[in-house]
């Protein structure tokens, strides 16, 4: 940061005030005038010098000072500088103080309470990409730049806290553009907007909607946020999702891309997926996973067929019956695909500790194979 513009008349202040008390004293008047004048950041230093002060240590810190006295007074420091930035409603300034102290609880709560198009790319940036307030960073992001900002936004950073709502935002958010142009496009055409905002409402009857290039949403954006639908356990957003695949399966052909396997057919695989979670004939879509891992050449699809069922079967609490797949179709030890639990994880949700303690004694795995003999007593 640029250095901050000081008031010339502080310096024959000071010169008074310290010729008049002791150093510390000098400082505190310092300390005063920076908080009146909301320099927070001189604030900040000159606490941390009048502790340097009063611990005998040098003035001007040349080297790190691990001491616990002064790591505590720089503790309280940060915080009290992080705080009136906050306090100003200069995020950005308050930020680098609380992420240095590991406290990014007032930061977060400060950004909840943004309107989504009042914040700078700053705060988003804290928000979003430094993983803060993902969701409300996602919010903005939406507002201010669209859905293909968000999206692309959504798919390039690892966003594990709050995810599952993030996909949520997402895929309300498409939903309701499609619902809207859909219902346009049926005002249009028979003079009354329909109430429902449900897809399957709207496209119910009306075959009309689906010629040969007909579509309501930008298809990448529809193709990028339906895969997603996996890491949803919601039966709302499922239920979301489900209709936004029920929506694209019905596109023309030349609106349909091709997935990576299980899911080559997206919008009708990933439905029969959805399915499968919101418990809607659920053998049924089961099957459909494992017909695909069956018919799957390894050459080809790897173990991807094989972990996207697991992974549903976890998702359904077979544990059992994920342990089997898990052992015959899947490379456990790849560094690559869609994460699952290893095997021994697998016994140990199953209960299974029989099959655990064989299974550790296989792999040479001591301790595992002590957890599950004691557990199976």
């Amino acid at each position: 940061m640029p250095p901050a513009e000081i008031n010339p008349d502080l310096f024959p202040a000071f010169d008074r005030v310290l010729a008049a008390s002791d150093p510390g004293a000098s400082l505190d008047f310092l300390a005063e005038e920076f908080l009146a004048s909301g320099q927070y950041t001189l604030l900040f230093e000159t606490r941390l010098m009048k502790k340097r002060l009063e611990l005998q240590m040098p003035l001007i810190q040349t080297e790190s000072i691990t001491r616990d006295d002064y790591q505590q007074a720089v503790l309280e420091a940060a915080r009290e500088a992080g705080r009136l930035f906050l306090a100003s409603g200069n995020i950005e300034r308050a930020w680098p103080y609380f992420r240095a102290i590991g406290d990014l609880a007032p930061v977060s709560d400060a950004i909840s309470k943004l309107e989504p198009r009042e914040a700078g790319e700053g705060v988003i940036s804290i928000a979003f990409q430094e993983g803060v307030n993902p969701l409300k960073g996602l919010e903005m992001i939406l507002a201010q730049h669209g859905m293909c900002r968000a999206i692309t936004s959504f798919g390039m950073y690892a966003v594990p806290k709050d995810r599952d709502q993030c996909i949520a935002l997402l895929a309300h958010n498409l939903h309701a553009e499609v619902a809207d142009r859909m219902a346009r496009a049926i005002e249009a055409r028979e003079g009354v907007r329909p109430a429902t905002t449900s897809l399957m409402g709207l496209m119910d009857q009306r075959e009309w909607l689906f010629g040969e290039w007909d579509y309501y949403v930008d298809t990448s954006h529809l193709l990028s946020i339906v895969p997603w639908c996996v890491d949803v356990t919601d039966p709302p957003v499922l239920t979301i999702f489900n209709e936004l695949c029920e929506y694209g399966r019905r596109l023309a052909p030349q609106f349909q891309s091709p997935g990576a396997p299980p899911f080559e057919d997206q919008c009708v695989a990933y439905g029969h997926y959805v399915q499968a979670l919101l418990g809607n004939d659920k053998e049924t879509h089961v099957d459909y996973f494992r017909r695909k891992v069956a018919e799957s050449d390894p050459e080809v699809a790897g173990d991807a067929p094989g972990r996207a069922l697991v992974k549903l079967l976890v998702s359904l609490k077979r544990h059992d019956e994920a342990l089997r797949v898990l052992l015959d179709h899947v490379f456990e030890d790849a560094p690559y695909g869609a994460p699952v639990p290893t095997a021994l994880n697998l016994c140990y949700q199953a209960k299974n500790f029989d099959r655990m303690k064989e299974l550790a004694r296989d792999r040479g795995d001591l301790l595992s194979y002590a957890a599950s003999s004691i557990l199976g007593r």
